[in-house]
């Protein structure tokens, strides 16, 4: 079975990001997703801390310390890019004006409810940041995460176990091992890794996944 890198996860959501669509990076494998749009497409990315026109990651020699994303990872501006105010950022979040927020995850339940902010772990202190604001102000929340954690277990669940950052917001989930959709009826399988089958993914599932009719095989560059 060929288990996705996370650069290849950023690479398969930067693929259902449409040309003209604004969307907001979030911190960890998302903001990787700049680094793979499609040649030809115009995607305009956005940072919480105040950036409008974020590119992918500075190639060495050309890094800014001055010029950071909402992770205070180095990034770099696109051509047309802007600087605005933390405060007219957050307008831009809250007044519903972002198209896709793609987003870290500690733990996704089938109803698409979101837990990314804190694992209750003392020693790892918790994180709200812009989260909570992303999550009901972005029209559409898609999550990317490993597909079960360290110990093995699962991420995707029948409920979240960890405290919600939001409930019932995930439309879409790009793991290490499948791209999954939920929905009303469930959660749809649409893409698996290449050696992979229903059965493997449901083991490390907790709720029931359901077959795409027309699924196929995940296979990144």
């Amino acid at each position: 079975m060929t288990v996705l890198t996370r650069q290849q996860m950023a690479w398969r959501a930067a693929q259902d990001l449409l040309d003209g669509n604004y969307v907001n990076l979030g911190i960890g494998i998302p903001t990787l997703a700049a680094r793979h749009i499609p040649a030809g497409r115009e995607v305009i990315f956005h940072s919480e801390n105040g950036v409008l026109g974020m590119g992918p990651a500075p190639k060495p020699g050309e890094e800014d310390k001055d010029l950071i994303d909402a992770g205070k990872g180095l990034c770099t501006l696109v051509a047309g890019g802007a600087f605005v105010h933390h405060a007219d950022s957050f307008v831009m979040i809250r007044g519903g004006h972002l198209d896709v927020s793609l987003m870290g995850a500690f733990e996704v339940s089938e109803q698409g409810d979101l837990a990314n902010w804190t694992t209750e772990d003392p020693s790892f202190p918790p994180g709200v940041g812009g989260a909570m604001d992303l999550a009901a102000g972005a029209k559409q929340v898609r999550v990317l995460m490993e597909h079960t954690s360290k110990k093995g277990e699962p991420r995707i669940k029948r409920r979240c176990s960890l405290p919600l950052t939001a409930p019932g917001v995930v439309k879409r989930i790009y793991t290490n091992l499948a791209v999954i959709d939920v929905t009303a009826e469930g959660l749809i399988v649409r893409e698996m890794v290449q050696g992979m089958d229903l059965a493997g993914l449901q083991a490390v599932t907790e709720p029931k996944l359901q077959l795409a009719a027309d699924w196929r095989t995940l296979s990144p560059p």
